[in-house]
């Protein structure tokens, strides 16, 4: 196996299943605040939702890069056949090295345009200058893996501050829910930046990264079943 990902063996279907459960999250995270949106026309639960379906198209890139690296299926066969018949094992690593550089560069893409949230979203050159770094640490992050969480966990530390300080003020339960969820998912990053040091310590990363999804899943529950409930208590959905 080429160990372009940190994951040990006995955590390999785990990690496939906790990947497909989280872009399982959120997509309906994303299909949730598309249709609040389209109801208040808030931009800013618009760009909450862009934020995770960007997250979304990640974990997807990385469910399919893993599944063909880790399992042995036909594509697994017809890969091998080409290596053998064509010598192609450098374009093979290629596309492994790019489905993982998709899941990180729009996982940070993701992150930055929730980050973004507050401010000012127009195309400007502090803009185009984010957007380079983002990539850069992306690109770099395939020869120090570090680099791409450690990035994560800055942007995680950052919207998780945003979203206590509105939770401080306007006293939303929603809005608190998120922010914890954002907390428990900066905490994951922490850890993955230690996961080379011991495999356990990678399978402890991605449970507490699962459960920061959970918590996104709670809240999607809680406001499914307040979301017809015209009040001003939290649970409305263009209050998430």
């Amino acid at each position: 196996m080429v160990k372009i990902v940190f994951t040990p063996d006995w955590f390999l279907t785990s990690d496939v299943l906790i990947e497909i459960f989280s872009f399982l999250i959120l997509c309906l995270f994303f299909m949730l605040a598309f249709k609040s949106y389209q109801l208040s026309k808030k931009k800013s639960v618009f760009y909450l939702g862009l934020g995770f379906f960007l997250i979304a198209l990640a974990e997807l890139s990385t469910i399919l890069t893993k599944i063909i690296l880790y399992y042995d299926t036909d594509v697994t066969h017809e890969i091998g056949k080409a290596i053998i018949t064509y010598e192609i094992v450098k374009s093979v690593d290629i596309f492994y090295y790019l489905g993982f550089f998709l899941q990180r560069f729009l996982t940070l893409l993701g992150l930055y345009v929730i980050y973004k949230i507050p401010y000012d979203k127009k195309l400007t050159l502090d803009l185009l200058l984010s957007l380079y770094l983002i990539f850069v640490a992306a690109l770099l992050s395939n020869s120090m893996y570090y680099f791409y969480h450690l990035t994560a966990l800055v942007l995680l530390v950052f919207i998780s501050r945003n979203y206590y300080k509105v939770y401080r003020k306007k006293k939303i339960r929603n809005t608190r829910i998120l922010a914890f969820a954002f907390v428990i998912l900066a905490l994951s990053q922490t850890i993955f930046i230690l996961s080379k040091l011991n495999s356990l310590l990678y399978a402890t990363a991605q449970l507490i990264q699962l459960a920061g999804y959970i918590i996104l899943l709670i809240l999607i529950m809680k406001i499914i079943k307040n979301g017809k409930k015209e009040k001003q208590s939290g649970d409305n959905p263009r209050h998430a």
